[in-house]
C-alpha cells in the first residue's frame, strides 16, 4: 500500500511517499443514504456513481480523523470507504460536509461531534504553502518556506496524519491551498488522488487511464501539475487528463502515445506536464512531435515539433529557459537534450554529449546568470555545461565542459548560490561549480 506521511515542520511541510507491491481500493463520495440500525451506507462519487456499502463491524468509523459511532453520521457528509485486495471494507472515514443535502441545508454534524475549526496551513509569509507542479515553482526543487527546523533531537517534528489507501506508483505530490495532489492506482485503473493537508482524508480519486505494469514497480510516474482550478494528470500509459481540483471531474482527455504515433518506453512515461500561458507542453516522441504543444483548454495541437531523427521520449519533465528574448521549452529525450522555439516549435538546437542510451532522467537546470543549462545521466556517464547564445530569433548551444564528476541519473540536482548540487553514482552528494573555464580560469573538472 502506497502511504503518505505528513510531519509537522513548525509551520512548513514535509512529505514522504513510499511504495509497496499490496493495493487496495478507494471509494469516495458524499452520503445519499444511511441506516444506523443495519449499518448500511449509499455513497454517490462525484462521477454520479452510486454505491452501497454494509460497514462490518471490525472495521474503524471515524469523523475527521477521529473514531467516531456509525450512528452519528448524515446523509450529506463526504465519506471514504477503504477496502482490501480481496474486496473487504477495512475502514469508514467520513469528514465535515462539504455539499448540501439532496434537496436539503447543508447538513451539521450531531451534538458531540463538532470538528474543530481547520487551521490554515501557513508559511511565515502568512500565505498558503504553494507546490502546484513537480519539482515546485520554476521547477528549481527549491521552496520558499522559512523557519524549518534546524535541531530535531531538542524539537522533532510531529507526525500530523497517514494517508493510506493510494495503490502503487511513483508521483510526488503537488499541493494547493488546502488540497494535497497525487497519483496511484485503484484496481486495474492509474487514479489522481486529493487528500486534505488538514486531515490526510482522501476528497477525492478520478481515473486516468489503465495501470501501467512493470517489473520495477507498477502504477504511474508523475506529478499533477495544478493551474488555478484545474489540474493536469499524465499517466505511465500516456492518458493526459484535465480534471477540476474541487472534486476531479474531467473535462477533456486523451492518450498521446496514441494521437502522436508513439511507442512508450520501457519504464513508462514519466514527465509530469508543463503549463506556461495557454499552452500544455510534453514529449510524447511521436513521428514529427517530439514535443508538443496543446491548448490547454481543450488539448487541441497548437505545435510538434519535429525533432531530427524523431527520438523517444526519455524520463524527463521539460523546463523553460528564455535567451536573448527567445523563449525554449528544454527537455531531455532518449537521444539527448533539445531546446524548442516556445512560440512556434521549431527545434533550436539540441546536445547529446551527457546522454545514454538506457535511460536519461534527470531535469535540465537553467543558469539565468550567464545563459547556460547543465544537464546530467547516469549508467557511468556524467554531465555538460551547454552555453546558450540567441540571435535572429534563433538559440545556439555550445558545450563548455564535460565532466565525470556529476552522474546524476533520477533527478533531483538544484542550484543555490550559483553552485550546483546533486547526487552522483553511486550515490555521492556532489557540488560543482557551473562556470565556463573562461569565466572562471581556474575551475576544473
Amino acid at each position: 500500500m502506497r502511504s503518505v506521511r505528513f510531519l509537522s515542520l513548525a509551520i512548513s511541510f514535509m512529505a514522504v511517499v513510499w511504495v509497496s507491491s499490496a493495493e487496495a481500493a478507494v471509494f469516495s463520495g458524499i452520503i445519499q443514504s444511511i441506516s444506523a440500525e443495519q449499518k448500511q451506507v449509499v455513497i454517490k462519487s462525484s462521477q454520479g456513481k452510486e454505491k452501497s456499502f454494509s460497514i462490518p463491524d471490525s472495521a474503524p468509523t471515524t469523523f475527521n480523523g477521529k473514531q467516531t459511532k456509525f450512528d452519528q453520521f448524515k446523509v450529506g457528509q463526504r465519506a471514504t470507504v477503504f477496502t482490501s485486495t480481496s474486496g473487504a471494507i477495512t475502514r469508514f472515514s467520513v469528514r465535515q460536509a462539504l455539499t448540501k443535502k439532496p434537496g436539503g441545508p447543508v447538513s451539521r454534524p450531531k451534538k458531540g461531534m463538532k470538528a474543530k475549526k481547520k487551521p490554515e496551513s501557513r508559511s511565515q509569509s502568512g500565505a498558503a504553502p504553494q507546490w502546484t507542479q513537480f519539482r515546485g515553482p520554476g521547477r528549481t526543487n527549491i521552496s520558499s518556506e522559512r523557519g524549518l527546523l534546524k535541531d530535531w533531537n531538542q524539537n522533532p517534528p510531529k507526525l500530523l496524519w497517514t494517508a493510506r489507501g493510494l495503490g502503487e506508483g511513483y508521483s510526488s505530490v503537488s499541493i494547493n491551498g488546502n488540497l494535497l495532489f497525487t497519483m496511484g492506482t485503484k484496481a486495474n485503473e492509474e487514479v489522481v488522488i486529493a487528500i486534505d493537508v488538514n486531515t490526510g482524508e482522501i476528497a477525492w480519486s478520478q481515473s486516468n487511464g489503465s495501470v501501467f505494469k512493470n517489473n520495477q514497480g507498477n502504477g504511474p510516474r508523475s506529478t499533477p501539475t495544478i493551474d488555478g482550478t484545474v489540474l493536469y494528470a499524465l499517466g505511465g500509459n500516456g492518458d493526459l487528463s484535465r480534471m477540476t481540483t474541487r472534486d476531479g471531474s474531467v473535462e477533456w482527455t486523451k492518450n498521446i502515445l496514441q494521437e502522436f504515433g508513439a511507442r512508450n518506453i520501457v519504464w513508462g512515461i514519466s514527465e509530469s506536464p508543463l503549463i506556461d500561458g495557454e499552452k500544455l507542453v510534453c514529449t510524447p516522441g511521436g513521428q514529427g512531435a517530439t514535443m508538443v504543444a496543446l491548448n490547454k483548454q481543450d488539448g487541441r495541437v497548437i505545435w510538434k515539433a519535429a525533432a531530427p531523427g524523431n527520438p523517444q521520449a526519455a524520463y524527463s519533465s521539460a523546463i523553460i529557459a528564455t535567451v536573448g528574448g527567445v523563449k525554449q521549452y528544454v527537455n531531455f529525450t532518449h537521444a539527448g537534450i533539445m531546446g524548442v522555439d516556445a512560440q512556434t516549435g521549431t527545434p533550436l538546437w539540441g546536445n547529446k554529449e551527457a546522454s545514454n542510451k538506457t535511460a536519461n532522467c534527470s531535469a535540465p537546470i537553467f543558469f539565468a546568470g550567464n545563459n547556460s543549462i547543465f544537464y546530467a545521466s547516469g549508467y557511468g556517464t556524467g554531465g555538460a555545461l551547454l552555453r546558450l547564445t540567441a540571435a535572429q530569433n534563433r538559440v545556439s548551444a555550445k558545450l563548455g565542459f564535460f565532466t565525470k564528476d556529476m552522474k546524476n541519473h533520477h533527478g533531483g540536482m538544484v542550484e543555490v548560490d550559483g553552485f550546483l548540487y546533486g547526487s552522483s553514482d553511486p550515490g555521492i552528494l556532489t557540488c560543482i561549480n557551473p562556470h565556463f573555464p573562461d569565466d572562471f580560469p581556474r575551475f576544473g573538472t
